[in-house]
Formats: structure tokens, C-alpha cells, sequence
């Protein structure tokens, strides 16, 4: 626990912003009747407007999010946490820009796209709610997007 006073919208968007560009691997949790609730850790790129992961299509993970687009994300630890609801759409390798598959495995340290041992899918996660705290009295203003769009 610690004293210091929450964190104002302003600071908060910052720090939340430096996270989604800094950071390299969040959570991500699906549903899907597929293969049911599931959470799995993943590598990802921040574009400025989304999150671009990658998963083997085999996976629960991809066959959920092809089944049902929503998808949770969370970044931080439990006590300077940014939890992401969003939606998710499928990249087949041949629509991903040559550009964005360099930048994920720059930032990520793995390019799916030179797998020779599984079928890579991408998953370009689009958010619609961000929201983001430290601690207990940060939970009233920890809404930093609604419906797609950033507050401030």
C-alpha cells in the first residue's frame, strides 16, 4: 500500500500511454465456445491505436478470438494495472504489411512470420475501454477511454 494521492486523468493517460509503448507482453484473455475461457500471455506491438499479437492458429487463443472478438487484455502488475476491453480482427500473414511484421519482431524478439514449425495468425486488437490504477483510491477516474475514444 502507499499514501501517495491518486494520480490525476493527465498523468495517469501519460503513464498509461508510456506503458502501451514501452511494454512488451501483456495478458490476454478470450471466450469462446471452442475452447472455453482462456488466458495465455502474449508478445505484442502498440501502434498508437491498437495492439497487433500474434498466436499458432491452432491455439485456444485464435480459435476463440475467430469465434468471438472479444477479447481483455491487462498490462503492469496488480498494483499499476492497465486493463484493456477490446476487439479483435484476424491479419492473415499476406495482408500484414512487410513494415508492421518488421516492427513486431523488432519490438518482440520473435517473428511469427518465419515460423517453420507452426501456422502463426495475427490479431490486430482494437480497443474500446482503457482503464487504469495503482491503487484503491485510484478506482474513481480509472476510465482513460470509452467507446474507442480517449478522455482528456
Amino acid at each position: 500500500m502507499t499514501d501517495a494521492p491518486p494520480r490525476g486523468l493527465e498523468e495517469r493517460l501519460r503513464d498509461t500511454r508510456a506503458r502501451l509503448e514501452s511494454d512488451v507482453d501483456l495478458w490476454v484473455a478470450t471466450s469462446g465456445t471452442p475452447g472455453g475461457v482462456h488466458l495465455i500471455p502474449l508478445s505484442f506491438l502498440w501502434d498508437g491505436t491498437a495492439f497487433l499479437v500474434s498466436t499458432p492458429r491452432t491455439s485456444v487463443t485464435s480459435r476463440n478470438l475467430l469465434a468471438d472478438d472479444r477479447v481483455r487484455l491487462s498490462l503492469g502488475p496488480t498494483r499499476d494495472v492497465v486493463v484493456v476491453d477490446a476487439t479483435a480482427e484476424p491479419v492473415d500473414l499476406a495482408d500484414l504489411a512487410p513494415r508492421t511484421g518488421e516492427a513486431f519482431a523488432n519490438k518482440t524478439g520473435f517473428d511469427p512470420r518465419e515460423s517453420d514449425e507452426q501456422d502463426y495468425q495475427f490479431f490486430l486488437i482494437r480497443p474500446r475501454r482503457i482503464q487504469a490504477w495503482r491503487e484503491a483510491n485510484e478506482l474513481r477516474g480509472r476510465h482513460l477511454m470509452r467507446d474507442g475514444r480517449w478522455l482528456g
